[in-house]
């Protein structure tokens, strides 16, 4: 369930957005200090919501900004 990835996010002190895929993945984007972002990743490879089956995650087009880009935390659909 995406708002466990929100909670998680918000409590992180990051800013984002999750989505489901039709394929039953799960895509988003993630902006904040680079410890907290590390530290999401590791909560979305090894434990995720309490219903998610996590086989693979793959974390693409990571580069450093210099301020946010995206305010809050939301859930896409």
């Amino acid at each position: 369930m995406l708002q466990y990835t929100e909670r998680e996010g918000l409590q992180l002190g990051l800013v984002g957005w999750v989505k489901n895929t039709y394929g039953g993945t799960v895509v988003g984007q993630v902006q904040g200090p680079a410890d907290m972002v590390e530290e999401m990743k590791v909560w979305l490879s090894k434990e995720g919501s309490p219903t998610s089956r996590i086989t693979r995650a793959s974390f693409t087009n990571q580069r450093s900004i210099d301020k946010l880009e995206i305010s809050g935390f939301k859930t896409r659909f």
